[in-house]
């Protein structure tokens, strides 16, 4: 009875969910496994997400720094205006009496007003007395003019001293201009000069204060070389000071450069540092050269000179704004180095343009590298240079011989997983080959990891266990069948299973070569153009040795040669 029961039933309804129960289970099976090979990538690619994810943190935050500082830069220039704008009126009006007073356009008596009601406006400024002085001066009133004389130089002996140095050589007072400069001279200290010595300077190459002040002041900075040059560790200083400087002329390479050698070799950072080093060869070459290429134009006559010296004193060395001249320095570092405001610090730092008294030679540093913050002139940008020359010569050597040093011998390349070193791309054969050799062990561990599952096996041993007892129990036949269902789908599927894990490494392989191979070929251009560059060094030296003092310490405005060696 139960024998007619079983070959009577309708078995297809269970065949079909049989089916349909074994395509779900080997489906689950598929997707475990693919799960398996997106961990092992997720693994593989973990670190290089991470370093983009840095890598968009630190942009963004440069992007930030850049807007505040564009905030903060105008803030600042406001405050520098709110505080001291109505220095602006006393500036201007200095070279404004001069001027007039050449055409004889203004009455001497408007004069002397006007000046007085600037006294009353800076009561601080040390530019005040010195328009009492001049306006009592173009009046012959001498008591009044020594008076303000006096209050000038005790607000600030030293740029009242230079003041009164330039106001008497544009009147052609030679020897009062002498004198003025002698007392100016004799209060400066090598070791620690005003930043207004520039003006000094700027008089000197453009021989502004007359032969005999020309020859004087010629001897005077040979004496603080001189002088410093006696202080234990000063060739070190020079050497470290101008190295630095150089230094701040590196510039950043083009993004789109090398892009493969960046994203796969963790050696790029050192990669980078060394082709930037190089290039700085050329950077140092053409900052020098363009300096040197460009004409003087000297200035119509001794008045307009010296009108432009003036200019530079009255506006650009007053204390009381350098707190605020600072900030507005660093901010626009900041600006300049598209956010980075540790690099703008240092920048800040090693300039030194902007500090109250710094030595001779740093002057020279900052008039030869840093004339816009400095206010040198291109006469005394080329004066500074040759009086540094050999200090620079030997810091562009030590930079020179540290990147050649920190240049990479062997190039690390790392690409899914694969690691591989190269020292200039020659061995592409023995990559690729390890490369293959890479990815076909992880294919066969791949392949290990599809195979029939413990599943499988337990329902064959189900099916064949079930088929002997359902001679006892026909019902375990429906079950010996589901068994033997299962695990014949899951054999018939482990070849698709195998070929498609095949594909995928082929695929994989044939990615990962090329990249190798377009890394590899940027490794020959990066080996290149570094030694390209590095032979660039050679124009920075000899573009020194063609330089001396001598080119660039004459003038037309006298014929005294000066006495620099």
């Amino acid at each position: 009875m139960s024998e007619r029961i079983i070959h009577s039933a309708d078995l297809s309804t269970i065949e079909n969910n049989l089916q349909t129960l074994a395509n779900n289970m080997d489906h689950v099976s598929n997707q475990v496994e693919s799960v398996n090979y997106e961990v092992q990538d997720t693994k593989a690619n973990l670190e290089a997400l991470i370093n983009e994810f840095h890598e968009y943190v630190r942009n963004d935050r440069f992007e930030k720094n850049v807007h505040l500082a564009e905030t903060r830069i105008v803030k600042v220039r406001q405050e520098i205006e709110t505080n001291f704008g109505h220095y602006g009126e006393v500036r201007r009006r200095v070279t404004g009496i001069l001027q007039a007073v050449d055409v004889s356009l203004v009455k001497k008596e408007t004069i002397e007003n006007s000046t007085e009601e600037h006294m009353l406006a800076a009561p601080r400024y040390w530019l005040a007395p010195c328009l009492i002085a001049l306006s009592a001066w173009l009046n012959d009133n001498k008591e009044l003019a020594d008076k303000a004389m006096l209050e000038a130089l005790r607000r600030d002996d030293e740029k009242s001293s230079l003041f009164f140095a330039l106001v008497t050589r544009r009147g052609a007072r030679y020897k009062a201009s002498k004198d003025w400069l002698d007392r100016y001279l004799g209060l400066q200290d090598p070791h620690n000069l005003e930043r207004e010595i520039v003006i000094l300077i700027d008089g000197f190459t453009n021989g502004i204060f007359g032969p005999d002040a020309r020859i004087k002041s010629g001897k005077q900075i040979e004496a603080w070389i001189e002088e410093l040059s006696q202080k234990v560790g000063f060739v070190e200083e020079q050497h470290q000071q101008w190295k630095v400087a150089l230094e701040s002329k590196i510039q950043k390479l083009n993004e789109n450069q090398y892009p493969n050698l960046k994203k796969y070799s963790p050696t790029w950072t050192k990669l980078e540092n060394s082709l930037r080093g190089a290039k700085l060869h050329t950077t140092i070459y053409n900052y020098f050269t363009t300096i040197f290429s460009k004409e003087i134009t000297p200035a119509k006559n001794i008045a307009y000179a010296v009108d432009a010296l003036l200019d530079t004193l009255v506006s650009r060395f007053d204390d009381e704004e350098l707190p605020l001249r600072k900030d507005e320095r660093l901010l626009t570092l900041i600006i300049e180095q598209d956010g980075e405001k540790d690099r703008a610090q240092q920048l800040f730092d090693n300039e030194k343009t902007l500090e109250e008294r710094v030595s001779f030679t740093q002057l020279l540093t900052n008039f030869a590298m840093h004339p816009e913050v400095s206010n040198a002139s291109l006469a005394t940008q080329k004066l500074s240079i040759a009086l540094s020359k050999e200090w620079i010569k030997h810091s562009h050597d030590d930079i020179t011989a540290e990147n050649r040093a920190g240049v990479p011998i062997d190039i690390e390349i790392t690409i899914d997983q694969w690691k591989g070193i190269t020292r200039d791309g020659s061995n592409e054969q023995e990559l690729v080959q390890s490369l293959e050799n890479h990815i076909e062990q992880r294919e066969q561990n791949a392949m290990n990891q599809v195979k029939l599952t413990a599943k499988h096996w337990a329902s064959l041993v189900g099916g064949v266990v079930s088929t002997f007892i359902g001679f006892g129990a026909p019902i375990l036949f429906i079950v010996a069948l589901f068994c033997f269902g299962y695990f014949y789908i899951g054999n018939k599927n482990l070849k698709q299973r195998k070929d498609k894990v095949a594909a995928e490494f082929e695929n994989l392989f044939e990615f990962c070569s090329q990249e190798l191979r377009a890394t590899l070929a940027e490794t020959v251009d990066w080996r290149k153009e570094y030694a390209k560059e590095d032979e660039n060094s050679k124009l920075v030296t000899d573009l020194l040795d063609s330089i001396s003092p001598e080119q660039y310490t004459f003038s037309s405005h006298d014929a005294a040669r000066a006495v620099i060696n």
